[in-house]
């Protein structure tokens, strides 16, 4: 009753007192629940009609509430990809210091999700896992009664602190601790550090890809501000399928564009292109730096980089080469530049820049890093690493279809991806032979000038091979393909994966001891092959997945060959369990002493491949020639 007798002014004056924040909507408000408070009868009081508009009363709210201040404009939290790129927006928007997504807390299944932690003591642990005096037997009675704290407390007398400098020191105890606070992220991004894995898979799926050129390739092509540098970041043992050709041709345009506007002139703000080659402790250790360099530089050429400023071989898990990078990239931003850290998902962008805070020394804040293809989402600012008011930026990864990994599952993303040092597998075969990695690649040796071809497999250790005749590729397709040949994992992922195209290559090469041409497919890895002479070649994989022939990166092989049939590994020998206890007669109708006396390969758990009978989907894979491309590498 009171409040339908005041006016809207008293009922603002009446509530100011126990206000705190504006509440501010971005979402519309429900007339029911509004008029329980206001009763919409009165004239006096008009509803508001436009949701974006301030109410007339205020809330109390959390830091994070989707009603407070910094949550105004809050309405999806994968509309916000800006990130803290201004501090303007920092202040009015939260964003999550380590995705660069902005924070809410409606959704908890969407990134960007996070409560205000509950306040605690200083002490809150000191006496959590303490028994009461009373309780403890050994404590002496006079200790209980408190006769002996007079005892104690003369001893410590000379050593006790006053309140006067308890009270002195307390500004500076407390500005440690907001230094030593550790920053609140998201939900989301403390999955990703503690578990390297993300709540809810299908939402991630959901999430739009990254507008670059909106968000990021605009303000590269300015022609005025701030001076540019651009970090190129390149996977070293996956170099063609994550160099971000894309970027490389804006930014050398921007280049040559705004190089004329100076020379006429003009303003002009001429962007520096610095390329970053990460990951570099997975390659052997034997390799030539030198030769490494000129081999990334070649590549960088072929896929529109031609005007580099330098290039850095850094290993950000071991600290090669950052202390370097960082003072190139401090002398060529100044001491107001902005610093772009740019590449495909899973490059490591955000490990190279933590790398780049540690070596400095500032405490800096740590950028999200995890195995998940896509940790970051939105521009995270990153504050005290470049000295004067320089900017380090660290941007989302871009997605590259064109990568085989891209259309993989998790667990079959675990297989391929390379942790440890690569170790070389080298095949001595002739033509009519076939070798695959996984079921993902396949490379087929036609017509060859010379008896032997050396070919060595680079991929992750995790993925068997198999080598075998040509001939018996259909039975391997029907038999093997997603069990002893993985990833894919599972029949039916062989299928939802697409279909199979064939690349024809023509090689050749001067030395049998060393690879002279590699044959790469962009997420996986790549054949290197070493001959004398020239070869006829047909690389299969899935249709959409870029294949490569390039100058050999790695031209050293194995001491050890590898011989006929499937590589020794826990997944083959997993399958063939399985296998036999599914089908126990089929394996003794297969024996050898009803099998043909054809030549075959020889598998792990001693069974003949070309005794198999022939897949009807096997033919089906491969009888699409149409799409066949045909490529010469000598």
């Amino acid at each position: 009753m009171i409040l339908r007798n005041l006016s809207p002014s008293k009922l603002r004056k009446l509530l100011s007192p126990f206000s705190l924040t504006a509440h501010t909507h971005t979402r519309p408000v429900s007339n029911s629940s509004f008029n329980s408070l206001i009763n919409d009868r009165s004239p006096s009081f008009p509803l508001p009609q436009n949701p974006a508009k301030t109410l007339p009363f205020q809330f109390f709210s959390s830091p994070f509430s989707s009603q407070s201040g910094k949550n105004k404009s809050f309405s999806n939290p994968l509309r916000a990809r800006d990130g803290n790129y201004e501090e303007a927006a920092e202040q009015a928007i939260a964003i999550c210091p380590g995705c660069g997504i902005q924070m809410q807390d409606i959704d908890p299944k969407q990134p960007g999700y996070s409560v205000k932690p509950s306040a605690k003591g200083q002490n809150y642990k000191k006496f959590k896992k303490m028994t009461p005096i009373l309780d403890e037997s050994e404590i002496s009675d006079s200790l209980k009664r408190g006769i002996a704290n007079e005892i104690l407390e003369f001893d410590r007398v000379d050593g006790l602190e006053t309140a006067d400098n308890v009270l002195d020191e307390m500004p500076d105890r407390v500005e440690k601790e907001r230094a030593n606070q550790k920053p609140i992220v998201c939900t989301r991004c403390h999955s990703l550090r503690h578990y390297q894995k993300v709540k809810d898979p299908g939402v991630e799926n959901l999430l739009p890809d990254f507008d670059f050129d909106h968000t990021v390739g605009r303000r590269l092509m300015s022609i005025s501000g701030a001076r540019t540098v651009v970090l190129l970041v390149v996977d070293a043992a996956d170099f063609d399928g994550s160099f971000p050709r894309k970027v490389a041709n804006l930014v050398s345009n921007t280049i040559d564009e705004n190089a004329r506007s100076w020379k006429e002139g003009k303003s002009g703000n001429i962007p520096r292109i610095v390329l970053v080659v990460t990951k570099i402790d997975l390659l052997p250790s034997s390799i030539s730096p030198t030769r490494l360099e000129h081999w990334v530089r070649a590549q960088a050429r072929e896929g529109g980089a031609g005007r580099l400023t330098s290039v850095h071989l850094v290993s950000a898990v071991r600290d090669w080469g950052v202390k370097t990078l960082v003072d190139d990239v401090v002398t060529f931003a100044g001491p107001r530049g902005h610093v772009w850290a740019v590449g495909a998902q899973n490059a490591g962008k955000s490990t190279l820049i933590n790398a780049i805070g540690k070596c400095v020394g500032t405490k800096a804040t740590h950028v999200t890093e995890a195995s998940v293809p896509g940790t970051t989402l939105g521009i995270v600012r990153i504050e005290g690493v470049l000295p004067g008011k320089a900017r380090l930026f660290d941007t989302p990864g871009l997605l590259h279809p064109h990568q085989i990994s891209t259309r993989l599952n998790a667990e079959e993303q675990k297989l391929c991806r390379i942790e440890k040092e690569l170790k070389p597998r080298t095949y001595r075969i002739k033509a009519g032979y076939s070798i695959h990695i996984g079921g993902l690649f396949r490379l087929d040796v036609e017509e060859s000038s010379v008896d032997s071809i050396y070919v060595t497999v680079w991929a992750s250790s995790l993925i068997p091979l198999h080598m075998g005749r040509t001939e018996n590729i259909d039975s391997m397709l029907d038999e093997h393909f997603g069990r002893q040949l993985q990833p894919p994992i599972g029949e039916g992922r062989v299928e939802k994966l697409g279909k199979w195209v064939k690349k024809e290559i023509h090689v050749c090469g001067e030395r049998w001891d060393s690879s002279s041409v590699d044959i790469a497919a962009a997420g996986l890895g790549w054949f290197a092959v070493g001959l004398k002479g020239e070869a006829a070649l047909a690389v299969w994989t899935y249709d959409g997945v870029e294949v490569t022939a390039r100058n050999a990166l790695l031209p050293q092989r194995a001491k050890n060959f590898e011989v006929a049939g499937f590589t020794v590994s826990e997944i083959v020998s997993k399958a063939d369990r399985a296998r036999s206890k599914q089908s126990p007669k089929k394996r003794k109708s297969s024996s050898p002493k009803n099998a043909p006396s054809t030549a075959s390969s020889v598998s792990t758990d001693g069974e003949d491949s070309s005794s198999d009978s022939s897949s009807s989907s096997g033919e089906d894979l491969n009888s699409d020639d149409s799409t066949a491309v045909s490529e010469s590498r000598c």
